[in-house]
């Protein structure tokens, strides 16, 4: 993520992602099942490859919440280890491994005259997604999102800040290897709380907001979100 990015008001940098993330999805939408397969098994190797830098990024956000005496349980959800890693490598292969999701026949009818009508699964186009503490969320949430050839603007904890950038960092690289653009993953690179706000008003870019955390985070975004909302 560029630096001068992070220099930015909360306003701004959402701004500046939405513009590109919406860029993004455009070719997002056309790139073939093998190549998303491709790209998620790449990036399942990259993580594995890359283990002990992500470990000594994770480790400074382990250090900050020692310091704001973070319970033994929330530091446990904070920390990555090689075991974790891999376990999200493996999740990676395993979402490669599913059926793909876009064109799929959701219902069908023919009419008296002989015209077939279809519904078919498409991408929706730009997600956002609001997520606490697991740094991991960061992998899964990309994941999914590249596996639906939805373009997605992340926005994690505070907490894991600097695990969640290592792991976009990689994400991108990823992307970028496999001639795709780096911002169908884009992620706000500041903890400022200001930037929930800015991407629940950013409906001109973000079609669809995603809360994953307590039940303070998901009340936010069903009562501030401009776009559709869906927690889970």
């Amino acid at each position: 993520m560029p630096e001068a990015l992070s220099q930015q008001s909360p306003q701004d940098i959402v701004q500046e992602l939405g513009q590109q993330t919406t860029t993004a999805s455009h070719m997002l939408a056309q790139a073939s099942e093998d190549t998303i397969n491709t790209i998620l098994k790449a990036l399942g190797q990259k993580l594995r490859d890359n283990s002990a830098s992500i470990i000594e990024e994770n480790a400074k956000d382990v250090a900050a919440g020692e310091q704001k005496g973070l319970s033994a349980a929330l530091l446990d959800r904070l920390a990555l280890n090689d075991e974790r890693i891999e376990g999200m490598s493996k999740g990676l292969e395993n979402i490669s491994a599913l059926p793909d999701p876009v064109g799929r026949v959701l219902w069908e009818t023919e009419r008296p005259n002989g015209l077939k009508i279809q519904r078919v699964a498409v991408p929706i186009g730009v997600l956002g997604m609001i997520y606490e503490s697991r740094p991991n969320v960061t992998i899964d949430a990309a994941a999914l999102c590249l596996k639906s050839r939805n373009a997605v603007i992340l926005r994690g904890g505070s907490e894991s800040l600097h695990s969640s950038l290592a792991l976009h960092d990689l994400i991108q690289q990823t992307l970028k290897d496999h001639k795709l653009p780096e911002h169908c993953v884009s992620m706000v690179p500041i903890a400022d709380r200001e930037a929930v706000g800015a991407m629940l008003s950013a409906s001109q870019f973000i079609d669809v907001m995603i809360p994953r955390g307590g039940k303070s985070l998901v009340e936010r975004v069903q009562n501030e979100a401009r776009m559709p909302a869906v927690s889970y």
